[in-house]
């Protein structure tokens, strides 16, 4: 059984729990969401597998998880980058929000996420149960899609684009 670990709204440990419990419980657990650019400064998307336990078909940033209990933050986010999506790229966190989202099938996400970004030119082979598509979009192109059609995209998508959108403007 796959866990996640447990945190108090500063981020402190307070424990672990399992994934799917803990997303029918609501609990607020550590998770790391990935976004990456290349060097034209496009943003990677990836369409997430029909079959995810939630949000599945859905347009989302590179790649998003949670730690294993006992494994640092950023090194969940390069083990899962390589095992979605194939590559390996420098990562540094830029920032973290909290937030809460119910879905339609009676899970939760309630997640202090930590947000990491990186650039990538290269080859690109996703996992197909985990992405059914990816693409590269410039930001205004992504903005705009996620105002004529929000509902191609995932919850905390919606959140961390515009943090995302004001942070890159300084950096391409």
């Amino acid at each position: 059984m796959e866990e996640v670990i447990l945190v108090n709204e500063h981020d402190e440990q307070s424990g672990t729990m399992g994934k799917l419990e803990a997303h029918r419980q609501a609990r607020l657990h550590r998770a790391f969401s990935v976004f990456i650019f290349n060097n034209k400064g496009d943003m990677l998307l990836q369409q997430r597998a029909q079959a995810k336990y939630h949000s599945g078909g859905l347009w989302s940033n590179a790649c998003c998880s949670h730690p294993r209990p006992g494994e640092e933050t950023l090194k969940a986010a390069h083990r899962r980058l390589k095992e979605e999506l194939g590559f390996e790229t420098d990562l540094h966190k830029i920032f973290h929000f909290t937030y809460k989202t119910a879905f339609n099938n009676g899970l939760t996400e309630h997640e202090f996420d930590h947000v990491f970004a990186g650039r990538y030119e290269g080859d690109i082979q996703p996992d197909s149960l985990e992405v059914s598509n990816y693409t590269f979009k410039s930001m205004n192109e992504i903005k705009e899609n996620l105002e004529l059609s929000p509902q191609k995209y995932t919850a905390w998508f919606h959140i961390a684009f515009p943090k995302i959108m004001e942070w890159w403007q300084g950096k391409f």
